[in-house]
């Protein structure tokens, strides 16, 4: 009954309770009985004060940003993150994209991108995200030719990545323009999923380099999802964020623009 967001389990939770207070951010994304249903039957409810503190940060970003406003967007696919790229598209003045999910914006900007995960199916919607809002793409990138621990990483020029070659992080020169050219100058950064293979310390450097510009910047920075927590971890940056959400798959609905289920429900009650 938990996952269904049963009725009967609900008010059989509400029964022991007087008041019902949700302050699992991480879990409010989900329509569950013990996030959501419960809320209906509980005498009162309200939020913790992690969850206060969460819907606050992130509002200030989605809702009320200081500009310019920069998304540092990472991860493997863009399949997994279209609908925070596509919102982000109306809300931030310029995206830098990396890990993966890079490789289908410079294949549709017209670079070769080797044997390189890429999401051909996906060029399209790159293209439309592109015409909406600044992204920042690369100009060098780190390539390999296996993805092991004992791999070599080489840079190229993104016209020049060859058709056996494997793209697994930005370059040094692309990390360091986005660090002094876009991040040093925002007022509000929000950063989610690593720029390469950060868990080899050959395909580590940008993620590294743009994880401490945003460390580093005087704008209010966030941060959330697993990937990054365990980047900002590996870089000593943890401490240096205004804020990092406890969130993974609730913090990327939350900016995606959609009312997380156990939000909703404190707020119906």
């Amino acid at each position: 009954g938990e996952t269904k967001n049963s009725s009967a389990l609900a008010q059989r939770l509400a029964s022991h309770t007087d008041i019902f207070c949700l302050d699992a951010f991480g879990t409010a994304h989900r329509a569950h009985a013990s996030t959501c249903g419960i809320a209906e039957y509980a005498n009162g409810v309200c939020a913790g004060l992690l969850l206060e503190k969460e819907i606050g940060a992130l509002e200030k970003i989605v809702d009320a940003p200081d500009r310019p406003l920069i998304a540092v967007i990472g991860g493997s696919k863009v399949s997994s993150k279209l609908e925070v790229l596509h919102n982000l598209a109306g809300v931030a003045d310029t995206l830098i994209v990396g890990g993966g999910m890079a490789n289908t914006f410079m294949l549709a900007a017209g670079y070769p991108v080797g044997k390189s995960l890429v999401e051909a199916a996906l060029l399209d919607t790159a293209r439309q995200i592109m015409d909406r809002v600044h992204v920042a793409l690369p100009t060098d990138v780190m390539i390999t030719k296996l993805i092991r621990a004992d791999s070599a990483a080489t840079v190229r020029l993104v016209d020049q990545v060859k058709a056996d070659e494997i793209i697994v992080d930005i370059g040094p020169v692309t990390a360091r323009r986005f660090a002094k050219e876009i991040i040093e100058h925002a007022k509000t950064v929000l950063w989610n999923g690593p720029l390469g293979i950060f868990e080899y310390p050959q395909f580590g450097e940008g993620t590294r380099v743009v994880g401490e510009a945003i460390a580093s910047t005087n704008g209010y920075t966030v941060a959330g999802g697993g990937d990054t927590l365990a980047a900002l971890d590996t870089y000593a940056l943890t401490d240096h964020l205004d804020y990092i959400s406890t969130g993974g798959g609730a913090f990327l609905e939350f900016i995606e623009g959609k009312t997380l289920p156990g939000i909703h429900a404190l707020r119906s009650h």
